[in-house]
């Protein structure tokens, strides 16, 4: 085995030596050289973050933000820009666990825990990727059906075509894999673009809606939908896969060639992320300025808000906007999710398959649920489904986020890549911070009659 292809070494602080490296036929793939100037150095890391973004902007988002727009304006902005600073914390603390241990988040969970603490958040890990992939085969299979007229449940099965998509261009490189993944967040971004500037939104009432609300916590509804748009930004599979992609790169496993591609990989996933809030805002600002302005109040089914974007915006263009960046954002979230499926799947419990059949199961474990729920609720039901989808997201995240705060604030684990005490501070925030939203809606829907 080549040098670019060997396994981490086994440290001190873990159980069990490290195995395989995470995404193996595209470990280290990637050269960093060390004469390069910082920009060109930064253009050799950029890449895995936008990756990562595509996870904050898939079609559980759209679910959430149309339904928060529409019925509360612009006021749910404060709760996209507050999840998607977490997830800046998050995915750097990502970053630092792959960089600094050699591992992913799912081989970490596996080598630092007994198996009885482990194959139960493989599981929920498992659980977590199956209602990511559910909004995202279901995002892309309305998009299918809004702009071709395809059934919903042909174009569920259409999605497992991402199989032989991956398959090819990681034949051709990960730098294929991020150059169509890249091009694909290009076109949502002109899509959504002209779509706000035919919307005129009451820009005042935009930045006043990025300041805290405190209806928030006395509002159970409004506290549903914030805990399902953070739920579908902050998502669990998110965290698998930053930290196995981050090790595509072939940087020096020096304390120097580190700790410079913890800077270059930090920088990279803050600027994909601050995208992917522009892309967020854009869908919830868009459904404020045209559904709720008009007092159509309870739109929160893409289908219908794409049949009233030509109405209320008075061009018929919007409509094939809309349903080409929702086609953009399904197709390339299902790429991402069953690369995070990939690295769950293998990090956990240590399955080597072959690279076609791997992925074929990672997406059959999506595809078939989705045909399920579409069959039995029908198409009327896809967007409460949707909605739904991201509260699980969330309910599983802590026992995503606990793991990856105590590892990186461990020095035996970590060594000098340990998190500096004010990031382990502010990432525990964090998971206190959804904890306690879990809590709050679980009991609301137990004692307060509050409807999922």
């Amino acid at each position: 085995m080549s040098e670019a292809k060997q396994a981490p070494a086994r440290d001190a602080g873990w159980r069990s030596d490290a195995s395989d490296p995470s995404l193996m036929e595209v470990f280290r793939s990637i050269a960093v050289s060390n004469q390069s100037g910082k920009f060109r150095k930064f253009l050799a890391f950029a890449g895995p973050g936008y990756l990562v973004a595509v996870g904050y902007m898939d079609p559980g988002n759209w679910a959430t933000s149309l339904a928060g727009g529409s019925q509360f304006g612009y006021a749910l902005l404060f709760v996209a820009l507050l999840s998607n600073v977490m997830a800046i914390v998050l995915q750097s603390l990502c970053a630092r666990l792959a960089i600094g241990s050699g591992r992913d988040l799912a081989q970490a969970c596996r080598d630092a825990f007994p198996n009885w603490v482990s194959w139960p958040l493989w599981v929920l890990a498992e659980l977590a990727i199956c209602a990511t992939d559910l909004a995202e085969v279901i995002g892309t299979a309305i998009a299918l059906n809004l702009l071709f007229s395809i059934p919903l449940e042909l174009g569920v099965l259409i999605t497992a075509a991402d199989v032989l998509l991956i398959l090819w261009l990681q034949g051709r490189g990960f730098r294929w894999v991020e150059g169509f993944i890249i091009s694909l967040l290009a076109v949502i971004s002109v899509c959504f673009g002209v779509q706000i500037a035919m919307a005129n939104p009451d820009w005042h009432g935009v930045i006043v809606g990025f300041a805290p609300t405190v209806d928030l916590i006395g509002n159970q509804n409004m506290l549903y939908l914030a805990l399902g748009i953070i739920g579908a930004t902050v998502m669990p599979h998110n965290l698998y896969l930053h930290s196995g992609i981050v090790q595509t790169r072939a940087y020096e496993h020096t304390p120097e060639g580190k700790r410079e591609a913890l800077k270059y990989a930090t920088l990279d996933s803050t600027i994909a992320l601050s995208f992917a809030l522009l892309i967020n805002a854009s869908i919830l600002i868009l459904a404020a300025a045209t559904f709720h302005v008009a007092g159509r109040t309870n739109v929160d089914d893409i289908g219908i808000a794409h049949e009233l974007l030509a109405p209320l915006l008075g061009a018929s263009v919007a409509p094939a906007l809309f349903a080409i960046a929702l086609l953009c954002c399904g197709l390339s979230s299902t790429v991402t999710a069953t690369m995070a499926g990939q690295i769950v799947m293998e990090g956990f419990i240590n399955i080597r398959l072959p690279n076609w059949m791997r992925r074929l199961v990672t997406r059959l474990i999506a595809i078939v649920p989705a045909i399920a729920v579409t069959v039995i609720y029908g198409e009327g039901q896809t967007a409460k489904l949707l909605i739904l989808s991201q509260v699980v997201l969330s309910f599983q995240l802590p026992f995503a986020v606990v793991p990856l705060v105590m590892f990186t604030a461990s020095r035996e684990k970590m060594g000098d890549l340990r998190a500096p005490m004010w990031l382990t501070i502010a990432a525990s925030l964090i998971a206190a911070i959804i904890i306690a939203l879990n809590i709050k809606l679980l009991y609301d829907i137990t004692f307060n009659d509050v409807m999922i």
